[in-house]
């Protein structure tokens, strides 16, 4: 902040210090952060130059640089495809799903963790709930396949024994079942994980505020509103403004294999998947590369907007 000096009737103004002499004052700080950006600029930006292919007829033997111009031709080939219209349907629900279900479940854990006064079952709730954060969804697909199997799958057998159905479902193999499905695996597997942020920006709550708050007869659940909530609400909001930036990232590995079955291919098919077997399994090098295009650009301005609401209210990224 700059600081105005008066000296009598003259008002003195120091002058800002220049980008290079703050960097200098804060060395050790930018020494950490080289490695990260050299990591990024090898691995993010460098390979940006193959998205020339988007506009190019891509020849896998002439290269990208020798391959003829395209122009729009993929993109208007992606925009009027049968599919187009399934896909964007398939991405949009399940991430919409996943956005309304999944982003508010690791702040209720981490509220009803809070809550929680025995500290040994807390922290048994908070292993045993972010432990499913590393494991591989190959390993998830299959214990979910094998739990809604119909050979002795452990839900199928549980409805068999209370009456709920005379004979084993394929829930797997049912479109009806598959976003119900998904959308429970990823927040099982992503609610324990997610919610130790939470935690700790819970922890940098001032306890003077509960106290007062105690005083005045607010319950539990009155300081949950008028104090936690919030004074976490700057976190859950860029939380916020990553998870819409993503919304039309719905997901490739849990959907790839949860939805391996060509029965629920309709209700499975997105973005990401679209991408893969049309670039992957068919060879459409630049096809793919302009649908990956297309949902980059997206995202990037639902980011924008996002972040844009946000600083209304008082918190953004930039």
């Amino acid at each position: 902040m700059e600081k105005a000096i008066a000296n009598k009737d003259v008002v003195i103004i120091p002058k800002k210090k220049s980008i290079f002499f703050r960097l200098m004052n804060q060395w050790e700080l930018q020494l950490m952060v080289i490695p990260a950006i050299i990591f990024i600029f090898i691995f993010s930006y460098i390979p940006m130059y193959g998205i020339i292919m988007a506009f190019k007829d891509y020849n896998i033997f002439k290269g990208i640089a020798e391959s003829p111009w395209a122009g729009w031709k993929h993109f208007n080939m992606f925009f009027t495809a049968p599919e187009f219209s399934q896909v964007m349907r398939n991405t949009l629900v399940i991430s919409f799903l996943k956005f309304f279900i999944g982003f508010p479940a690791p702040i209720i854990l981490a509220l009803m963790l809070n809550e929680v006064r025995h500290m040994f079952f807390k922290r048994v709730v908070q292993t045993v709930s972010y432990l499913p954060h590393f494991i591989s969804w190959v390993i998830v697909a299959g214990f979910v396949g094998s739990l809604l199997s119909t050979d002795n799958g452990s839900l199928n057998i549980a409805l068999e024994k209370v009456g709920a159905i005379d004979e084993p479902i394929s829930f797997l193999s049912i479109p009806k079942y598959f976003w119900a499905i998904l959308v429970t695996t990823n927040v099982w597997k992503e609610i324990g994980f997610g919610s130790i942020v939470y935690l700790a920006a819970i922890a940098g709550v001032d306890q003077q505020l509960y106290e007062a708050a105690a005083l005045d007869g607010a319950s539990r659940f009155k300081q949950i509103y008028l104090i936690t909530i919030p004074s976490i609400l700057p976190v859950i909001l860029i939380f916020m403004i990553l998870a819409i930036g993503n919304l039309l990232n719905a997901g490739f590995e849990d959907i790839l294999l949860l939805g391996s079955n060509p029965v629920v291919r309709d209700v499975a098919d997105v973005l990401d998947t679209y991408v893969y077997r049309r670039g992957i399994q068919h060879s459409l090098f630049s096809y793919a590369t302009a649908v990956g295009l297309f949902k980059a650009i997206i995202s990037v301005a639902l980011l924008t907007m996002a972040n844009l609401l946000s600083r209304r209210a008082g918190s953004s990224l930039w």
